[in-house]
């Protein structure tokens, strides 16, 4: 691989004793660059919406459906959804957006991913932006220092984020019941919110930690034949982390939108039975 010498000035970087002196940046004439831009497009977008949904601290539940951005409400200012969605372990005091308190554990989940950390150092940082692509900066540290060392408390989140899983699956089996409370009901939203905790099942159980968890630290799988078992199915979604963290980005949104939508009067939820 070839790189040239317009990086940093000095003798690093691209300007490293034993590179080879070409003047162009990099030897690259594909579209190295859609990648990354549109990894900073989709993310940027959500990112705002997610903030502004996470702050209006509106329109997220819609009987019998609970925004998952929303659930489990930790605060006093949820008593109009159902108790099976609503903790308020925070009380009265609490003034802000209930949002702020629970999705700090999937958010943060996501932040500290190995995927997501390959693409927005890459989309953001440009760190590289592309493979052949030198980084604009002369010296590079990883994750050895604050606050990248932090990266490493994702194993820990994985748990948090498996546990709002478990909740967000109750979510699904509550939609299931119609206003009064009784079985059988089942509309758009319902199915909206079964397909969005599909998603961050896959992607969570896909996760690298995950992986780890049900496979790491054996010298012999033919003595764990369960364990076995579990990573091979696990190593099989961890081959599709990369789309299942896409799609589930996507599946949380719009199952949020939906309920918004709803919830708002914007248009009412066909229901099937």
């Amino acid at each position: 691989m070839a790189t040239g010498t317009t990086g940093p000035a000095g003798n690093t970087g691209t300007n490293a004793p034993g590179r080879a002196h070409i003047p162009a940046r990099h030897l690259r004439t594909d579209r190295w660059w859609l990648s990354p831009a549109t990894t900073v497009t989709i993310l940027s977008a959500f990112i705002v919406y997610s903030t502004w949904r996470a702050f209006a601290n509106d329109d997220y539940f819609a009987e019998p459906y609970v925004s998952p951005f929303y659930s489990p409400c930790l605060a006093s200012k949820c008593d109009s959804m159902p108790m099976s969605a609503n903790a308020p372990l925070f009380g009265d005091w609490w003034g802000l957006s209930p949002a702020l308190l629970i999705l700090i554990f999937p958010l943060g989940f996501r932040l500290t991913c190995y995927y997501y950390r390959k693409a927005y150092y890459r989309g953001f940082w440009a760190s590289p932006s592309a493979c052949a692509v030198p980084e604009p900066r002369g010296s590079y540290s990883g994750e050895t220092r604050f606050p990248l060392i932090l990266q490493n408390i994702h194993r820990y989140f994985f748990w948090f984020a498996a546990v709002v899983a478990v909740i967000l699956t109750w979510d699904v089996l509550i939609a299931f019941r119609d206003e009064h409370g009784a079985w059988g009901h089942m509309g758009l939203g319902t199915l909206v919110l079964l397909a969005n905790v599909l998603l961050i099942w896959a992607y969570t159980l896909s996760c690298h930690s995950c992986r780890h968890i049900v496979g790491g630290k054996l010298k012999h799988f033919s003595k764990h034949p369960v364990r076995y078992r579990l990573w091979g199915f696990v190593s099989r979604l961890n081959g599709r982390h990369m789309e299942l963290a896409w799609a589930s980005l996507f599946g949380v949104a719009l199952a949020d939108l939906y309920v918004y939508l709803v919830a708002s009067g914007a248009f009412d939820d066909p229901r099937f039975f």
